[in-house]
């Protein structure tokens, strides 16, 4: 009767625990290059933001990404595009990402990844990167 007793109490306990977690806790998902750049490949409607300033983007960036290094941009774009849209965000080291993935998140996009590690790992890793081309 007493281990009857302790297993329910256990139980109840448990399943509290699991019920008062928050489903949504995560604003976004971090995700290292191979896997950022798969998930990317996989979705139908994707964007890729790069959160640098313009200087830095001009410098070098990742193929098809498109500039908007400040929450503003972030907000038109977003209002513009609404929720169905996956949005892939990195920076140089995934500091301005991560910051920038919660703005999204706020705003109401829900899928938003963080390219962890940001372009320093994506290029670490061998991934690809357009450079600014030469003035002759």
């Amino acid at each position: 009767m007493n281990k009857n007793l302790l297993t329910l109490i256990f139980s109840l306990l448990y399943f509290n625990f699991l019920g008062a977690q928050v489903p949504d806790s995560a604003k976004y998902i971090s995700l290292d290059p191979y896997y950022f750049h798969l998930q990317y490949l996989k979705e139908d409607s994707a964007l890729l933001i790069d959160v640098r300033q313009p200087f830095e983007f001009r410098a070098n960036r990742i193929k098809d990404a498109i500039n908007l290094p400040s929450p503003k941009n972030l907000k038109a774009l977003i209002d513009t595009l609404g929720s169905n849209y996956a949005l892939f965000l990195y920076c140089t080291s995934d500091y301005r990402s991560r910051q920038a993935c919660e703005v999204c998140y706020d705003l109401g996009a829900r899928k938003v990844y963080n390219l962890e590690g940001g372009i320093v790992a994506w290029r670490k890793e061998g991934f690809p990167v357009e450079r600014r081309r030469k003035k002759k």
